[in-house]
Protein backbone atom coordinates (compact mmCIF):
# COMPACT_ATOMS: atom_id res chain seq x y z
CA UNK A 1 0.00 0.00 0.00
CA UNK A 2 1.21 3.62 -0.76
CA UNK A 3 -0.15 5.35 1.89
CA UNK A 4 1.22 8.98 0.70
CA UNK A 5 1.91 9.68 -2.56
CA UNK A 6 3.03 13.72 -2.90
CA UNK A 7 4.73 16.81 -3.94
CA UNK A 8 3.89 20.31 -3.64
CA UNK A 9 1.28 19.91 -6.32
CA UNK A 10 -0.67 16.44 -6.04
CA UNK A 11 -1.28 13.39 -3.25
CA UNK A 12 -2.42 10.08 -3.41
CA UNK A 13 -2.93 7.41 -1.48
CA UNK A 14 -3.38 3.89 -3.66
CA UNK A 15 -3.68 0.36 -2.51
CA UNK A 16 -1.87 -2.36 -4.62
CA UNK A 17 -3.29 -5.65 -3.56
CA UNK A 18 -1.61 -8.89 -4.55
CA UNK A 19 -2.77 -12.46 -5.04
CA UNK A 20 0.21 -13.84 -3.02
CA UNK A 21 0.40 -13.38 0.80
CA UNK A 22 3.53 -12.69 2.50
CA UNK A 23 7.09 -12.40 1.04
CA UNK A 24 7.89 -13.82 -2.59
CA UNK A 25 10.19 -12.93 -5.70
CA UNK A 26 9.22 -12.63 -9.08
CA UNK A 27 10.19 -10.63 -12.26
CA UNK A 28 8.70 -8.27 -14.89
CA UNK A 29 4.89 -9.31 -16.38
CA UNK A 30 5.26 -12.24 -13.70
CA UNK A 31 4.67 -9.36 -10.94
CA UNK A 32 2.32 -7.15 -12.69
CA UNK A 33 1.76 -5.57 -15.57
CA UNK A 34 -0.84 -2.26 -16.76
CA UNK A 35 -4.50 -2.98 -17.20
CA UNK A 36 -4.04 -6.37 -17.13
CA UNK A 37 -4.99 -9.26 -14.83
CA UNK A 38 -1.56 -10.61 -15.50
CA UNK A 39 1.06 -11.28 -12.34
CA UNK A 40 0.74 -11.59 -9.14
CA UNK A 41 -0.14 -7.80 -7.78
CA UNK A 42 -2.12 -4.69 -9.34
CA UNK A 43 -0.15 -2.38 -10.78
CA UNK A 44 -2.42 0.42 -11.31
CA UNK A 45 -4.41 -0.04 -7.53
CA UNK A 46 -7.08 2.13 -6.52
CA UNK A 47 -6.40 5.76 -5.78
CA UNK A 48 -7.73 8.59 -3.82
CA UNK A 49 -6.47 12.02 -5.30
CA UNK A 50 -8.36 14.61 -4.87
CA UNK A 51 -7.68 16.75 -8.20
CA UNK A 52 -7.81 13.35 -9.95
CA UNK A 53 -11.75 13.03 -8.05
CA UNK A 54 -12.28 16.46 -9.14
CA UNK A 55 -11.85 19.14 -6.96
CA UNK A 56 -8.80 20.89 -8.42
CA UNK A 57 -8.68 23.69 -5.77
CA UNK A 58 -8.25 21.43 -2.62
CA UNK A 59 -4.48 20.05 -2.22
CA UNK A 60 -1.70 22.55 -3.24
CA UNK A 61 0.38 25.57 -2.92
CA UNK A 62 -1.87 28.32 -0.86
CA UNK A 63 -5.32 25.44 -1.39
CA UNK A 64 -7.26 24.62 1.07
CA UNK A 65 -4.49 21.91 2.30
CA UNK A 66 -1.87 24.17 1.66
CA UNK A 67 1.54 22.66 0.99
CA UNK A 68 3.40 25.87 1.79
CA UNK A 69 3.11 24.87 5.22
CA UNK A 70 3.12 21.86 7.47
CA UNK A 71 0.46 19.63 8.14
CA UNK A 72 -0.45 16.27 9.31
CA UNK A 73 -1.77 13.44 7.47
CA UNK A 74 -3.67 10.77 8.92
CA UNK A 75 -4.91 7.97 7.34
CA UNK A 76 -7.51 5.40 9.18
CA UNK A 77 -8.07 1.95 8.72
CA UNK A 78 -11.70 1.28 9.39
CA UNK A 79 -13.13 -2.78 10.24
CA UNK A 80 -11.82 -5.70 11.18
CA UNK A 81 -11.25 -7.32 8.15
CA UNK A 82 -10.34 -3.87 6.97
CA UNK A 83 -13.54 -2.52 4.87
CA UNK A 84 -12.92 1.45 4.14
CA UNK A 85 -9.53 3.78 4.25
CA UNK A 86 -10.40 7.12 5.33
CA UNK A 87 -8.21 10.49 4.85
CA UNK A 88 -8.21 13.44 6.52
CA UNK A 89 -5.45 16.40 7.45
CA UNK A 90 -4.40 18.71 10.52
CA UNK A 91 -3.28 22.21 9.57
CA UNK A 92 -2.71 25.20 11.88
CA UNK A 93 -5.10 23.30 14.23
CA UNK A 94 -8.21 22.58 11.98
CA UNK A 95 -9.13 19.52 11.22
CA UNK A 96 -9.92 19.15 7.19
CA UNK A 97 -11.83 16.18 5.47
CA UNK A 98 -11.01 14.61 2.65
CA UNK A 99 -12.77 15.94 -0.45
CA UNK A 100 -15.76 14.45 -1.78
CA UNK A 101 -15.31 12.90 -5.30
CA UNK A 102 -17.13 14.79 -8.18
CA UNK A 103 -17.07 12.64 -10.39
CA UNK A 104 -19.68 11.29 -12.35
CA UNK A 105 -21.15 8.03 -10.62
CA UNK A 106 -18.89 7.98 -7.91
CA UNK A 107 -19.49 9.32 -5.02
CA UNK A 108 -17.69 9.53 -0.77
CA UNK A 109 -14.23 10.56 0.01
CA UNK A 110 -12.73 7.74 1.24
CA UNK A 111 -11.72 4.21 -0.36
CA UNK A 112 -14.42 0.99 0.02
CA UNK A 113 -14.51 -1.61 -3.04
CA UNK A 114 -17.64 -0.13 -3.98
CA UNK A 115 -15.56 3.13 -4.76
CA UNK A 116 -12.82 1.31 -6.37
CA UNK A 117 -15.51 -0.37 -8.41
CA UNK A 118 -17.70 3.06 -9.62
CA UNK A 119 -13.97 4.57 -10.51
CA UNK A 120 -12.89 1.69 -12.33
CA UNK A 121 -16.17 2.19 -14.42
CA UNK A 122 -16.05 6.12 -14.56
CA UNK A 123 -12.44 6.18 -15.67
CA UNK A 124 -13.07 3.18 -18.32
CA UNK A 125 -10.14 1.23 -16.30
CA UNK A 126 -9.88 -3.12 -15.94
CA UNK A 127 -10.84 -3.49 -12.33
CA UNK A 128 -7.55 -5.30 -11.29
CA UNK A 129 -7.84 -4.28 -7.47
CA UNK A 130 -10.71 -6.18 -7.33
CA UNK A 131 -9.39 -9.26 -9.30
CA UNK A 132 -6.31 -9.20 -7.10
CA UNK A 133 -8.28 -9.30 -3.38
CA UNK A 134 -9.69 -5.82 -2.75
CA UNK A 135 -9.92 -4.77 0.49
CA UNK A 136 -9.96 -7.94 1.94
CA UNK A 137 -6.64 -9.05 0.09
CA UNK A 138 -4.94 -5.92 1.85
CA UNK A 139 -6.48 -6.28 4.54
CA UNK A 140 -4.99 -9.85 4.67
CA UNK A 141 -1.64 -8.63 4.02
CA UNK A 142 -1.74 -6.07 6.89
CA UNK A 143 -2.93 -8.65 9.41
CA UNK A 144 0.66 -9.83 10.34
CA UNK A 145 2.10 -6.36 10.61
CA UNK A 146 3.71 -4.40 7.62
CA UNK A 147 6.51 -2.47 7.31
CA UNK A 148 6.70 1.54 6.85
CA UNK A 149 8.87 2.66 4.07
CA UNK A 150 9.71 6.06 3.29
CA UNK A 151 11.95 7.16 0.36
CA UNK A 152 12.32 10.36 -1.90
CA UNK A 153 12.42 9.11 -5.46
CA UNK A 154 11.64 9.55 -9.31
CA UNK A 155 9.55 7.35 -11.82
CA UNK A 156 11.94 5.74 -14.64
CA UNK A 157 8.63 4.14 -15.90
CA UNK A 158 6.52 7.26 -16.36
CA UNK A 159 8.11 9.96 -15.06
CA UNK A 160 5.65 10.41 -12.35
CA UNK A 161 2.59 11.62 -14.43
CA UNK A 162 0.34 9.49 -12.87
CA UNK A 163 0.35 11.00 -9.98
CA UNK A 164 0.34 14.91 -11.10
CA UNK A 165 0.00 15.31 -14.97
CA UNK A 166 -2.18 13.39 -17.23
CA UNK A 167 -1.47 10.30 -17.79
CA UNK A 168 -1.58 8.54 -19.65
CA UNK A 169 -0.16 11.08 -21.81
CA UNK A 170 -1.57 9.80 -24.86
CA UNK A 171 -5.48 10.36 -23.60
CA UNK A 172 -6.94 13.46 -23.62
CA UNK A 173 -6.56 15.30 -20.65
CA UNK A 174 -10.58 16.39 -20.16
CA UNK A 175 -11.39 12.39 -19.93
CA UNK A 176 -12.86 11.44 -16.77
CA UNK A 177 -9.50 10.30 -14.70
CA UNK A 178 -6.56 10.92 -16.94
CA UNK A 179 -5.65 14.50 -15.15
CA UNK A 180 -4.54 14.21 -11.97
CA UNK A 181 -2.66 17.23 -10.98
CA UNK A 182 -1.37 20.81 -13.01
CA UNK A 183 1.72 19.13 -14.04
CA UNK A 184 2.48 18.74 -18.05
CA UNK A 185 2.65 15.89 -20.12
CA UNK A 186 6.14 16.57 -20.60
CA UNK A 187 7.35 16.75 -17.12
CA UNK A 188 9.08 14.43 -14.81
CA UNK A 189 11.73 13.40 -17.17
CA UNK A 190 14.56 11.55 -15.46
CA UNK A 191 17.18 13.10 -17.06
CA UNK A 192 16.43 16.82 -15.93
CA UNK A 193 15.04 15.45 -12.43
CA UNK A 194 18.03 14.43 -11.48
CA UNK A 195 20.43 17.25 -13.15
CA UNK A 196 18.78 19.70 -11.10
CA UNK A 197 17.76 17.72 -7.98
CA UNK A 198 20.80 15.03 -7.61
CA UNK A 199 21.49 14.04 -4.25
CA UNK A 200 24.11 11.49 -3.99
CA UNK A 201 25.81 12.53 -0.12
CA UNK A 202 24.01 9.57 1.55
CA UNK A 203 26.21 7.85 4.04
CA UNK A 204 23.60 5.47 5.63
CA UNK A 205 24.05 1.86 5.63
CA UNK A 206 23.95 0.07 2.58
CA UNK A 207 24.18 -3.38 3.50
CA UNK A 208 21.13 -6.13 2.37
CA UNK A 209 19.67 -8.88 4.46
CA UNK A 210 21.27 -12.32 3.23
CA UNK A 211 20.80 -13.19 0.15
CA UNK A 212 20.49 -10.10 -1.40
CA UNK A 213 22.76 -7.46 -2.07
CA UNK A 214 23.27 -3.88 -2.90
CA UNK A 215 23.14 -3.07 -6.45
CA UNK A 216 23.59 0.22 -8.56
CA UNK A 217 20.92 0.78 -10.90
CA UNK A 218 22.16 4.17 -11.44
CA UNK A 219 23.98 6.71 -9.74
CA UNK A 220 20.50 7.93 -7.77
CA UNK A 221 19.21 4.51 -6.90
CA UNK A 222 20.05 1.32 -5.60
CA UNK A 223 18.64 -1.48 -4.37
CA UNK A 224 18.38 -4.66 -2.40
CA UNK A 225 18.43 -7.54 -5.06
Amino acid sequence: MDVWEANSVSAAFTLHPCSTLGRSTCTGSACSAPNSTQGTCDQAGCDFNSFRMGDISFYGLSLTVDTKQKCTVVTQFVGSPINRINRFYVQNGKVIPNTQSTVAGVTGNSISDSFCAAQKTAFGDTNTFASKGGLDGMSSASAPGMVLVMSIWDDHAANMLWLDAPFLPNKSASSPGVTRGTCSPSSGVLTTVEAQSAFTDYSGPTACVSPFTCQELNPFFFQCL
